[in-house]
């Protein structure tokens, strides 16, 4: 008489769990390379080549009768950043590329086999994103 035994699972319910916390860092990582993809070019094309040549307004360069005013052009960025939908499109511009670069370095290191423990590569490199974030917010809180 065979006996037959109940199909066992590819992997052990004990030991297995979802990695909720990977998964965050690979949306980071997506949100991050979409937001350098798209919104930093545009932003490099308005403020760095658009602007100089006078095509659209400057955000921050008041020119008066003997040259750039400086205390003039740091009341128009002042007042700008003072605008809290600027300050959320400057935190998604800064602190959303830092996830994807984390993640990029992450992947590169562990690729080359370096013999560094992964969970170690992971808390540097997240870390450092999750502090460019930190410092980018306290930055952009502290203007009024």
């Amino acid at each position: 008489m065979v006996v037959e035994r109940p199909p066992q699972p590819l992997h052990h319910e004990e030991h297995y769990r979802p990695a909720r916390l990977h998964g965050l860092w690979w949306g980071m990582f997506a949100v991050g390379g979409m937001t350098a993809a798209l919104l930093v070019p545009v932003h490099i094309l308005f403020q760095g080549i658009l602007a100089p040549l006078g095509l659209v307004p400057v955000v921050g360069k008041v020119v008066g009768a003997n040259g750039v005013d400086r205390g003039a052009s740091y009341q128009s960025i002042a007042a700008a950043v003072a605008n809290p939908l600027v300050k959320l499109y400057l935190l998604a511009l800064i602190a959303l590329p830092l996830y994807h670069v984390a993640h990029r370095l992450l992947y590169v290191v562990v690729d080359f086999r370096l013999g560094i423990a992964r969970p170690l590569l992971a808390l540097v490199f997240y870390g450092g994103a999750v502090l460019g974030t930190v410092v980018t917010i306290g930055v952009l809180l502290s203007v009024p």
